[in-house]
């Protein structure tokens, strides 16, 4: 199966980068290379983009999509949350601009032998990364009851958590949940029925937690932010696209403590913190998609773009 992806918010994240012709760009979220193409497309000789993803699909996919641009593209395999420290052993000091996209491809959502979708009868699995240990599987089946309940209930935000990690446990006491329509089952038991009639697939927040868990999706972009904000060029800037209240909170609110990290009491007549501000928020609120592209893309209907330039 191609790696297909339509990137969300492509022109307003490009705008966003105010990509500078001969500047160093880092797309930590490369995917199928959309977002990648127009930067790449946008640089001189003596611009550079660095292209990270974790899945092997991903990378061959950009890979060739790319193939035009190879005297300006340097792909790697990683994590984002890697993607510094990658960078400075490559020799890079600083980046003008760092795009993350963090929705999950439709490749990814779409093919069914990945476990990332309760609307295929498939093995659970939901890792971005093949070779990484922890898998949908290794969660539904090791994790105890009050895991699952706080996992589904803070990453899926669902007010049925406590009864479905309940059916969880219940039902692997007998064997093991291997399958994605297993899990269904399961899921569905837990749910009222006149609940199920009209919210949607019952599933869905459920596997929403689990692939967040399974990839540590919070965590890494909990512990990334403030060193890519730090490893920017002055004037450089980073955007962010979220798909994920939780992922969006995080971003707003390390950017306003980047903007405005002082610590010092508010009666205090001066700053003796000595905390200096490492830039500007640029968006007060976060750019959405416009009517035109939730036309044409229903999976962009939550999408955020938030951005912060450097100091």
């Amino acid at each position: 199966m191609e790696f297909q992806h339509t990137s969300v918010l492509l022109n307003e994240a490009i705008e966003g980068l105010k990509i500078k012709p001969g500047g160093v760009y880092l797309d930590g979220t490369l995917g199928g290379a959309g977002h990648s193409y127009e930067i790449a497309k946008r640089l001189t000789e003596g611009g550079r983009l660095y292209g990270i993803d974790q899945d092997e699909a991903a990378i061959r996919t950009a890979g060739k999509r790319l193939e035009e641009f190879s005297d300006r593209v340097t792909i790697l395999r990683d994590n984002y949350e890697n993607a510094v420290s990658r960078l400075k052993e490559l020799g890079v000091t600083g980046v003008d601009g760092i795009l993350l996209d963090l929705g999950v491809s439709s490749y990814q959502l779409d093919n069914a032998e990945r476990g990332f979708s309760y609307k295929f009868d498939t093995k659970l699995d939901m890792r971005m990364d093949q070779r990484s240990g922890v898998s949908a599987y290794d969660i539904v089946n090791g994790y105890s009851k009050e895991e699952l309940a706080r996992i589904i209930r803070d990453y899926g935000e669902d007010r049925f958590a406590n009864n479905i990690a309940k059916h969880i446990v219940s039902t692997r006491e007998t064997k093991p949940v291997e399958t994605t329509y297993e899990l269904n089952e399961i899921i569905k038991a837990a749910i009222p029925a006149k609940i199920r009639a009209t919210g949607g697939h019952p599933s869905k927040r459920t596997y929403q937690a689990i692939r967040i868990e399974c990839n540590r999706e919070l965590e890494v972009l909990q512990n990334s932010l403030e060193g890519m904000i730090d490893f920017l060029c002055p004037g450089g800037r980073i955007c962010i696209i979220t798909f994920h209240s939780l992922e969006d909170r995080i971003t707003k609110s390390i950017f306003k403590k980047q903007e405005s990290p002082c610590t010092c009491p508010p009666e205090f007549p001066v700053c003796v913190c000595g905390k200096v501000s490492k830039g500007r928020v640029i968006t007060s609120k976060p750019i959405l998609p416009g009517e035109e592209e939730l036309a044409e893309n229903s999976r962009s209907k939550s999408a955020k773009l938030r951005i912060f330039e450097r100091a």
